[in-house]
């Protein structure tokens, strides 16, 4: 643009002359000036901290949406996420912890994240719907790696080299457009592949008490399990935990298609709950690009507990042993957002660890969590004390969705067995004691027969990964029927 068309001379003023210099140098200022400014931002003030809940004012922002709060004296900002409102207070949780933070410390909203020009659209930044949500990476620059909920690495492997995000959390899926579950997929683990075949796409649940073996089991099926990405989510287990899992029960042929999302117990409410959604996540990425995901969430039972930490610090009242009414509503909302995607598309397998209080499995988390989830794995702690492993109680676990994924002589196969094992486990006191006489009931005579042979096939040492169809030659083979 030319001086003449940006600014004409002053009425009277010759072209050239000092007046218009004048006018030029003052532009140049407000110009130079412009540039080197700081941007206007919108702010608010911190005004209580309550426990985990922080109030600010002066900020109208949704639910979900991130914020900063400026530390007084310098320093990196606290990040923070809203998770209510009362008229003009916002709520939020902070996502580490909150020393240093002081009455009146200036609050930020997080801008919204542009999305990066496709190729072959015009170079102009997009904005989505989903902008508004927080988004995080996702790729495959993430397999092999150990991430925090945001994300971050937490191996010495470097920074996350990936341009790829998606929202944290995604809309529902319509039903009716999901692949049924149709194929079955090999877990690598004999009881599990002929007793409680688990197909592509279904959602169970691992039920144990503490010390049963529940975390080498699911090492096991993330290192055997026929699947092309395994996402693992650990949320809310001991620091300590993280490592031993990764390095002893992983190991580095697990890890190396693995997405490893580590939320530890001493992590704030907020970002275990971001753990769990962000493992989701990347499962879901991997599945809309066409892939077959295994996701292991251990546990569903610490994602319930940090949305009850979360909710009764905002004032929600409890309702079932302390956990309050949306503690129930997020349980479906997560895991829901597993399961098959369009048809012929990718599939995400999902095992979601419950823990059961003193062995309870009419716990609330447990019981809501069998009604929503498509089967479900008891482990024994009797078992376990037996030294049997995997230490899986075949009369109390189930899979829905085996009944379509096996022939009809497998299936009959499955029930002659659980017959037989309830059976004798019935009688078990009365033939430890003696007080069983052979040849009075001919249905516990076979019973007791065939135990010995049972117990043999329902073990498995940890090292050892047998196939499906080898699993399901070996079950013929313990009845002498042909395949």
């Amino acid at each position: 643009m030319t001086p003449s068309a940006e600014l004409p001379a002053a009425e009277g003023a010759a072209p050239g002359s000092s007046h218009t210099a004048k006018w030029y140098g003052l532009l140049h200022d407000c110009r130079r000036l412009a540039a080197t400014a700081t941007p206007f931002q919108i702010s608010g003030r911190l005004t209580r901290i309550n426990g985990l809940v922080m109030e600010a004012t002066g900020l109208k922002l949704s639910l979900g949406s991130g914020a900063r709060i400026a530390i007084p004296g310098g320093g990196a900002p606290l990040e923070a996420e809203v998770v209510g409102f009362s008229g003009d207070k916002l709520f939020m949780m902070p996502s580490g912890d909150v020393y240093g933070l002081a009455p009146g410390a200036e609050v930020f909203p997080v801008e919204p994240v542009v999305q990066p020009p496709v190729a072959g659209e015009r170079a102009e930044p997009r904005r989505r719907a989903s902008d508004r949500a927080k988004q995080v990476p996702v790729g495959d620059a993430l397999l092999g790696r150990v991430v925090d909920s945001n994300g971050r690495a937490l191996d010495a492997l470097g920074a996350i080299d990936t341009l790829e995000q998606r929202p944290l959390h995604s809309r529902p899926a319509n039903p009716l457009a999901r692949a049924p579950i149709v194929h079955s997929l090999d877990v690598g683990i004999r009881a599990i592949n002929a007793l409680l075949t688990v197909g592509r796409g279904q959602r169970l649940g691992l039920f144990a008490g503490s010390g049963v073996g529940k975390s080498v089991l699911l090492g096991m099926m993330a290192r055997y399990t026929a699947a092309e990405v395994i996402v693992v989510g650990l949320i809310g287990e001991r620091g300590r935990e993280v490592k031993e899992f990764i390095e002893n029960i992983l190991g580095p042929e697990g890890l190396a298609r693995s997405v490893v999302v580590a939320a530890p117990a001493d992590t704030s409410p907020l970002m275990r709950l971001q753990g769990a959604a962000y493992a989701t996540a990347v499962a879901e990425h991997f599945r809309d690009e066409g892939r077959h995901v295994l996701l292991i969430m251990d546990s569903l039972t610490r994602f319930a507990m940090a949305q009850r930490e979360i909710a009764l610090a905002i004032g929600e009242p409890p309702v079932t042993r302390g956990y309050p009414p949306s503690v129930f509503a997020r349980l479906p909302q997560l895991v829901e957002r597993a399961g098959n995607g369009a048809e012929g598309g990718g599939s995400i397998t999902a095992f979601y660890t419950v823990l059961t209080e003193g062995d309870d499995q009419q716990d609330p988390i447990a019981d809501s969590a069998r009604a929503i989830l498509d089967g479900h794995i008891v482990l024994s702690r009797a078992l376990s004390d037996q030294g049997h492993y995997p230490a899986i109680d075949i009369e109390a676990s189930i899979s829905r969705a085996m009944v379509a994924l096996i022939k009809p002589t497998h299936f009959e196969l499955v029930r002659e067995l659980k017959h037989l094992y309830s059976r004798y486990q019935r009688s078990r006191d009365l033939i430890s004691v003696g007080a069983y006489s052979p040849g009075s009931d001919a249905d516990l005579d076979r019973a007791v027969s065939f135990q010995p042979r049972i117990e043999q096939f329902l073990q498995q040492p940890m090292g050892e990964r047998e196939d499906f169809d080898e699993a399901v030659r070996k079950l013929h083979q313990l009845f002498d029927r042909p395949l």
